[in-house]
């Protein structure tokens, strides 16, 4: 009993027994010639009380005929008796009164034992009965040899016959079963061993296999182990018990499964990948292969079709990774039940169909084939094909509608990924819209860029970039980012990236276009209602930059942007002075405006923090490893955008990422004249003289009369409305650019004289012979401009000169590399 500390009480002797019944001995007279300690112990006389008493008159508790007459009979008789105890009280009790062959003075042994002990121990002893024979409980002994001793009923059902197993060993029994529990060693002959020798019982090990009385279906069984030794302590084997749990273990499956399939089914937002998902749940635990197959419309984000689905103009889906993700068209003869289940919009449990026409006769080798339509709010997404080719079990009822449930969250998750899909094409559609799509052709700058958007998962974003022409043959160069992603940010990128390219044509410095900027942004971000498409808690940051070809100065201002990296002609990068000021909409520092010249040549290199970022690296990471990319200046700049985008680590980008890449001109000396003339009406002509000088220099003698009125009636303009020298520049470049400065701050106003006015018709005709004209306002003064255009054949023979002298400078730059 030691070995059992918590069933002391378990004894399978019967309370009857001699060893443990309460016992005495009577003569021929009934009276009590025999008292033993257990009788004492049960009603409490002594034996110096009990000896020589009559039994009936001591024990009895009414009157002593029934014990008497139990006394007398001739057989052993038994009875429930009240007897009574030394204290007074009675003791219910089963009596068993035995004659004695060789009475010797002795007639009769009578035995009793209390009637609730009695009945305890007959039903422990019906327990073991029902164990043998009635139990669903398989028991079965083996020996030391782990050799069948002994099985009960149900382990005899199960095998069919438990004598033709007698004396096998335990490996005979199931001989394709396996242990599917992986916290206990895994072969059966371990497991009995590992009990046998240590006798720590082994309890709850999950087996599954087949039944020799039931080879078709595969059952799972909850198994333990225990050791069994004799009264010495010695093994005498151990036996097995084991319940059929095939129902219990199927249905936990199945919930675990339906739990898998919500975790990782649809999670994707991508209709091939959803298509993979499902198949990675449902085999091998529901089938050996999953085949999905969708209309076109559905895997490009179209509506699906209305009408009813038809089986064919299908397309199968292969793959589990983006890389092997393929299609092929199937279809399906109208009497097939792949299509009387599109048809229907039930499924249906089929043998081994035909293979499709793009298959060879896998599908041949199948033993069973469930069809199940993708169905969601009423449409006919697609149809799932489940097939079992190993396993010879038949979709049973339960399974056909795990494998319905298993369908309907696979056409939810394909509908999402859909509808998703259409609305981010939609989204990259105005994203990529709202940005430039051809950037203009310029002497100032030569440009690339490059634009990759963040990963499908996370969705559009709100990069935007511009190169603006300006005034003068200057450039406005920008770079901006919306924080965040969807159509909002956008929408979002859209309208400021035009309102930069706005404020830009106003002739505006970096510092007080961002200024400006800052405050349209700030009135957009305050709540109006409740509509929800305020900017809200949206962050912007962008930078805008103005270079100069004539000076070779740029200027540039951040509103929380990172500064550009700046990769001079000798190929030393660094990164800008620049102190980045708040981003747009905060309103509580002023911007500042950081100048630097460069030499012709330079690369500068304006990026948003998709360029530079990365969840594993910090920002000096990126922004050594762009430096170290323009260290490469003097490669062509497409080449060092696609060097740039080949460095960033692999995997899905978490932001977008933009690139810009300007390389810096000067113009030639040749092409830019300059005269300073005096406040004096009488200069005029000598402006005009001097215009007409320069077109023939320049081999623009065509336009001489058109750019003479034009600078005449600037130059007028200046020397009567402005105080102090006038200063005339004429720029040869893809037109011609007339500019006159003075130190006068107010504006000039166009307007349409009257018929006996003197004048107000300068600007009028400057706007009539002029392609553009403009205002811009400098910390001296002003600036009015005209842009003249080239006759076309003039201008083709500019434009051969240009080509000309890039040839040159290329050369020159593969002369220094």
């Amino acid at each position: 009993m030691g070995r059992f500390p918590h069933a002391a009480n378990v004894d399978f002797h019967s309370p009857l027994d001699p060893s443990k019944a309460a016992t005495a001995v009577l003569d021929d007279q009934g009276r009590i010639v025999g008292w033993g300690p257990s009788a004492q112990r049960l009603l409490g006389h002594s034996a110096e009380e009990a000896l020589g008493q009559s039994a009936a008159r001591l024990l009895e508790t009414s009157s002593g005929l029934r014990l008497s007459v139990l006394c007398k009979a001739h057989q052993s008789r038994s009875a429930v008796m009240d007897l009574r105890h030394r204290d007074g009280g009675t003791v219910r009790a089963a009596v068993t009164i035995s004659p004695l062959s060789h009475r010797s003075g002795a007639a009769a042994v009578m035995m009793a034992a209390e009637l609730d002990t009695l009945r305890s121990w007959e039903a422990q002893l019906a327990m073991l009965q029902g164990l043998a024979t009635e139990s669903p409980v398989g028991l079965t002994i083996f020996d030391t040899d782990r050799r069948v001793v002994w099985g009960n009923v149900s382990t005899d059902l199960e095998l069919g016959g438990i004598a033709q197993y007698t004396g096998r060993s335990a490996a005979d029994l199931f001989p394709e079963g396996e242990f599917i529990s992986r916290h206990h060693p895994p072969d059966e002959d371990q497991v009995m061993d590992h009990v046998l020798t240590t006798g720590e019982p082994i309890i709850g090990m999950h087996y599954r296999g087949r039944a020799p009385a039931d080879p078709v279906r595969e059952h799972v069984w909850s198994c333990s182990y225990h050791r069994l030794v004799d009264a010495r302590g010695e093994p005498l084997g151990l036996f097995e018990e084991s319940l059929d749990i095939t129902d219990q273990y199927r249905a936990q499956e199945r919930l675990s499964l339906l739990v898998r399939a919500g975790k990782r089914v649809g999670a994707s937002l991508d209709v091939r990948r959803t298509a993979a998902e499902l198949a990675d749940v449902a085999v091998p635990q529901l089938a050996d292969e999953v085949l999905v197959d969708l209309p076109p419309a559905v895997i490009e984000g179209r509506q699906p079709p209305t009408r009813s689905a038809p089986g064919h103009g299908l397309l199968r889906m292969h793959g589990r990774t983006p890389e092997e993700f393929r299609t092929s068209p199937v279809s399906y003869s109208p009497t097939s039940p792949q299509a009387m289940s599109l048809a229907t919009g039930r499924c249906i449990v089929g043998g081994s169909p035909p293979a499709p026409a793009d298959e060879s006769g896998a599908a041949a080798d199948s033993h069973s084939c469930l069809f199940v339509p993708l169905l969601t709010r009423e449409a006919v997404l697609g149809l799932a094909t489940f097939r079992r080719s190993s396993n010879p079990d038949p979709f049973g009822p339960e399974e056909q509608t795990l494998a319905m449930e298993l369908a309907e969250r696979a056409a939810v998750g394909i509908d999402n990924a859909r509808q998703y899909t259409s609305q981010h094409a939609a989204a990259l559609v105005l994203q990529r819209s709202l940005l430039p799509r051809h950037l203009p052709q310029l002497s100032a700058v030569e440009v690339a860029y490059r634009y990759l958007p963040a990963d499908s998962r996370v969705g559009v974003g709100g990069d935007w970039f511009d190169v603006i022409p300006l005034s003068g043959a200057r450039v406005g160069l920008t770079v901006g980012d919306v924080v965040g992603h969807g159509m909002h940010a956008a929408a979002t990128m859209g309208r400021l990236r035009a309102t930069v390219r706005t404020l830009a044509l106003l002739d505006l410095d970096p510092a007080e276009l961002l200024t400006r900027l800052d405050d349209l942004v700030a009135q957009e971000s305050e709540p109006d209602g409740d509509d929800g498409l305020s900017s809200g808690a949206m962050v912007v940051t962008c930078l805008y930059a103005i270079y100069d070809p004539v000076s070779g100065r740029c200027v540039w201002a951040s509103a929380g942007h990172p500064p550009p990296m700046v990769a001079d002609a000798s190929g030393s990068v660094a990164a800008s002075p620049l102190t980045p000021g708040p981003p747009l909409g905060l309103g509580v520092l002023p911007y500042e405006n950081v100048e630097l010249d460069l030499s012709d040549g330079s690369v500068v290199a304006l990026f948003t923090d998709g360029v530079v970022e990365d969840r594993g690296q910090d920002i000096d990471s990126g922004i050594d490893r762009l430096a170290e990319v323009l260290t490469w200046q003097r490669c062509p700049l497409e080449e060092l955008c696609d060097r740039a985008l080949s460095a960033l680590p692999p995997g899905p980008q978490v932001d977008d990422a933009t690139l810009l890449l300007v390389r810096t001109r000067r113009l030639d000396a040749r092409q830019v004249a300059d005269l300073e003339l005096p406040s004096d009406p009488a200069m005029v002509a000598h402006a005009r003289t001097l215009t007409e000088h320069q077109l023939g220099t320049w081999g623009l003698s065509e336009l001489s009369f058109t750019a003479e009125l034009v600078v005449s009636e600037l130059v007028t303009n200046g020397i009567r409305y402005a105080t102090g020298p006038v200063v005339l520049r004429l720029i040869k470049d893809r037109c011609l650019l007339c500019e006159v400065s003075d130190s006068a701050h107010t504006a000039p106003h166009l307007r349409r004289a009257r018929r006996d006015d003197e004048g107000g018709r300068g600007l009028f005709l400057v706007a009539q012979m002029s392609q553009r004209w403009g205002t811009r306002y400098t910390s001296s003064g002003k600036t009015i401009w005209a842009e003249l255009a080239i006759p076309k054949d003039l201008a083709r023979e500019q434009e051969q000169d240009t080509a000309s002298n890039a040839a040159r400078g290329s050369r020159r730059l593969a002369d220094l590399a």
